[in-house]
């Protein structure tokens, strides 16, 4: 059922968790639940199609953005038709070999635009999509992560690894992560959005390399810790190899407090399959916060991956109980 109060949402993340986010969002969206939506996305990748056009051409990675763009497509046909266009990766055994049609897109109008925002405004015009996309920030950067245990030969030493890429595919474990530069400019509307927003969503995604960096960008952090709106965090359905290998959610959740103490949550979603041995330890963890701990079928069935419709149903739940 539609809302009376019209209502702001910014997703912030990467890769495939932020786009499942914004496909439930999406949804609440054309129910008139949510007015307004806007992703807030990392721009770290270093690897791909992605990553040869950020060398070749000192552009931010578009990849994450295109993903972005693609959740926001209606369910029309013009929607669909462009969802698929934006995500079709060349075969074949030439240079175009692994590039994707919405990254040259997005990067093409980069070139004669010369400003990001503005092309990614036109981007999202073409596909006709239901919200906007925006960069974390404006510049380039990379993940570096201090990782401890990688060295078999001595278990205890702690190094540093330099790319999203490196970092997702680390060996050991992972204690912090950090960008380079230390202080990028965040993206001004992304900073606006998030002030004039009555409810953020962080996570899910790629916890060290997707969702953290978002914290490493002080203009965001700021506005994060100063917005009125409700932050609600949602928690991955699983460890994932290399990254957060051994993690259950409220190692998820405490990493997230580690690079942000200060944070204030309103919520935190979890996947009644993803809890195990580690509801009471959650639990606890979220009421020290004075957040409330939310729990709900929002997987896909037998699948490590979060589904659009249920995911919809849990958000509307969270708003709905505000």
């Amino acid at each position: 059922m539609a809302r009376d109060i019209a209502q702001a949402a910014v997703a912030l993340g990467g890769g495939h968790g932020l786009f499942a986010t914004l496909s439930a969002l999406r949804r609440l969206h054309d129910d008139l639940t949510i007015d307004d939506l806007t992703a807030v996305v990392t721009v770290a990748d270093n690897g791909g199609s992605s990553g040869r056009l950020r060398g070749e051409f000192g552009v931010l990675p578009p990849g994450d953005l295109r993903m972005a763009l693609a959740a926001l497509c209606g369910d029309d046909e013009w929607g669909r038709t462009w969802a698929d266009v934006l995500q079709h990766r060349f075969a074949g055994q030439g240079e175009m070999n692994g590039h994707v049609v919405g990254n040259l897109l997005i990067v093409g109008l980069w070139e004669l635009m010369g400003e990001p925002v503005r092309a990614l405004d036109w981007v999202g015009r073409l596909l006709g999509a239901h919200g906007r996309v925006l960069p974390m920030a404006t510049t380039p950067m990379d993940i570096t992560a201090r990782v401890r245990g990688a060295e078999e030969a001595d278990p205890e030493a702690v190094t540093v690894v330099r790319g999203q890429v490196e970092v997702a595919t680390t060996e050991g474990r992972i204690e912090s992560v950090a960008l380079v530069p230390e202080d990028p400019q965040a993206c001004a509307e992304a900073v606006d959005a998030i002030m004039a927003a009555e409810w953020v969503v962080l996570g899910p995604g790629s916890w060290f390399s997707s969702v953290i960096p978002h914290l490493m960008v002080p203009g965001l952090r700021r506005a994060l810790a100063e917005t009125a709106g409700r932050l609600v965090v949602v928690l991955n359905l699983e460890a994932q190899p290399g990254e957060t290998t051994g993690f259950g959610p409220a190692d998820h959740l405490a990493a997230l407090f580690e690079h942000a103490p200060d944070l204030t949550v309103h919520a935190v979603l979890v996947d009644s399959s993803a809890l195990a041995d580690d509801h009471a330890r959650l639990e606890k963890d979220v009421a020290e916060r004075g957040a409330r701990l939310v729990v709900a079928d929002i997987a896909v069935p037998g699948e490590p991956r979060h589904d659009p419709d249920r995911l919809a149903e849990a958000f509307r739940r969270v708003v709905d109980e505000a």
